[in-house]
């Protein structure tokens, strides 16, 4: 019989994200986001390649992101309202991780698995975060899609791109639970 994990499983079943927009200071020390991104990166990584690294963004980092996001909006032509939802995430952050997908030459291991990979540590990583009792909030937006924006903010070479960018703060005010998934429409038995 298997050993069960109860509070595990509790958590599991009723984690639930905090909108970044809530995130307020303090947020998660060095130590204790060192410990998060240690449990982030147990992910399962099938061939050992660790297609992935993080890239912290602290506060005083979130303002030129911020005047990136801004002046990418308008070089791109895009309207006054998509470039505020590109920049008001690093406007409003204290801390965050960008989860940089990291694709590695394989002949075993496919790319697309590689991304798999990647967007699990994203996954580890909010949740490390919220089971330590973090608010977190797992965003991309367009910025995150962006090649200029990822290579002139974050350094990427052309075989990286943003996973996701993980939100750390202090939970200022519980969300409200959503609907969830009717896993009777979602579910095949064979």
């Amino acid at each position: 019989m298997p050993t069960p994990n109860p509070a595990a499983l509790d958590f599991l079943l009723t984690r639930r994200s905090r909108p970044a927009k809530t995130l307020s200071a303090p947020a998660p020390d060095r130590d204790t986001l060192m410990t998060l991104l240690t449990a982030a990166a147990r992910t399962p990584d099938h061939g050992k390649l660790e297609p992935w690294r993080f890239i912290v963004i602290d506060h005083a980092a979130m303002a030129p992101l911020a005047t990136l996001a801004q002046s990418r909006g308008e070089a791109l032509g895009y309207d006054a309202e998509q470039i505020r939802k590109g920049r008001i995430q690093f406007d409003q952050g204290h801390l965050a991780v960008a989860v940089i997908e990291v694709q590695k030459p394989s002949e075993k291991i496919p790319p697309l698995e590689q991304t798999y990979a990647a967007g699990a540590v994203c996954l580890a990583l909010l949740n490390a975060a919220l089971a330590a009792g973090w608010g977190a909030n797992w965003l991309s937006g367009w910025p995150s899609h962006d090649r200029t924006f990822m290579e002139q903010g974050f350094d990427l070479a052309p075989h990286e791109r943003i996973a996701g960018i993980i939100y750390f703060g202090t939970e200022t005010s519980a969300p409200p639970e959503r609907p969830r998934p009717d896993l009777e429409a979602i579910t095949t038995w064979l």
